[in-house]
This record gives structure tokens, sequence and C-alpha cells, in this order.
């Protein structure tokens, strides 16, 4: 298999033990995905999730391509997309805060704009670019081939964890907050406050 010509079996091992754990550990995207599926019902946190795993996708392209490290080597870059990532989710914030209940319900069914939401908050996360920079490299060997393509494969992975932990978590907090949704309102605003809490994350880190 190809699979197994660029990547050692038992490094393949080390790293999806290593990916699963990292994606199960809450952090940004499981919060975005649960938030989503707290206030929009399970499929969107689903859709978010998918979302995310898509931004992730966009970092290994271009990690693979060597834009990760020259974005490393120019802070004043990162800066930028931190701080438009971070104005991205206060604006998502405020809109929730602010939303008609019966609103979010029918958009919940543009499921989208779930998907676009997780795509973009990744890709305008610089903390996910250089994770990714950091961490695929570490199970990459020159000896079995070319190091872009031992990227690509090992960003496919990761990613499609990501997908499957972060849909679960999407998923049941949509379940869980079905029957909840006589407090619509409040459970926007938990959402609105979880992406407000990750836009001062992101610029405080």
């Amino acid at each position: 298999m190809i699979l197994f010509t660029l990547l050692d079996p038992a490094t393949l091992a080390v790293f999806m033990a290593a990916g699963v754990a990292l994606n199960v550990t809450p952090g940004s995207d499981v919060m975005f995905a649960t938030a989503c599926g707290a206030s929009q019902g399970w499929k969107a946190g689903i859709a978010a999730a998918a979302g995310i795993s898509t931004g992730c996708l966009v970092h290994v392209a271009l990690t693979a391509g060597g834009m990760a490290a020259v974005m490393q080597a120019h802070p004043g870059v990162l800066d930028i997309v931190k701080w438009i990532g971070a104005a991205y989710l206060v604006w998502l914030a405020v809109r929730l805060w602010n939303a008609d209940p019966a609103r979010t319900r029918r958009a919940a069914q543009g499921l989208r704009a779930a998907f676009a939401k997780g795509a973009l908050t990744n890709v305008l996360n610089p903390k996910v670019a250089l994770f990714i920079l950091a961490f695929l490299p570490q199970f990459t060997d020159p000896a079995r081939g070319p190091v872009a393509a031992q990227m690509v494969v090992l960003g496919l992975l990761f990613a499609a964890s990501g997908l499957v932990i972060n849909g679960a978590y999407g998923a049941a907090a949509g379940a869980l907050a079905a029957p909840m949704r006589r407090h619509a309102r409040a459970l926007n605003r938990f959402s609105a406050l979880v992406f407000g809490g990750l836009a001062a994350r992101l610029v405080i880190d």
C-alpha cells in the first residue's frame, strides 16, 4: 500500500494515537463544534466539524508547500491573521447574542453556513498553522519518500480523526440541547459566550 510505503506502520500508529488524543482534548475546535450544535442542532454541529477539518487541510497544504514556514518567519502576517480571526469570532458572538430564537432554528437548516463558519474560523487561526508546522514533520522520514507527500497523508488522517471527534461533540451538544429548545435564547447566548471566549483566547495566546 502507498500509505505504508510513505510511512512506517509503527510511526503511523504513534501518530494516530497522538492525533486522537489531541482531538479528544477539548480545545477551540471542540468548543466551536459544540457551540454550533447547541445553538443550531446536531446536524449543524457535524457540519461545523466538517468545516473545521477542511480548514485544517488548508493549513496542511500550506505547510506541505512551505508557506507556513514563511508565515512563521514573518510574525506580522500571523498577527494580521490572528486579529481578523478574532474579529470574525466576535462578530459571530454578537450576532448570536442578539439573534431571534425562531430565526436561529431556521438557520439550522442552512448547514452550508455552519460548514463555512467552521472552515473560516480554522483558516483564520494562525495557531493551527503553527501547530501543523510543528506536529506533522515529527512523523516524516525523508528516506521513505517526499516529505511533502508524507505530510499531506498525515494531515488527511489527522483531519479525518478530527472530523469524527468534533462531529461527535457537535452532534451530542445538539442532541442534548433538543429538549431545551424552549430555552433557545439562553442556548444562543451560551454559544455567543463561547465564541467570544475563543476570540479572547486567540488574541491573548
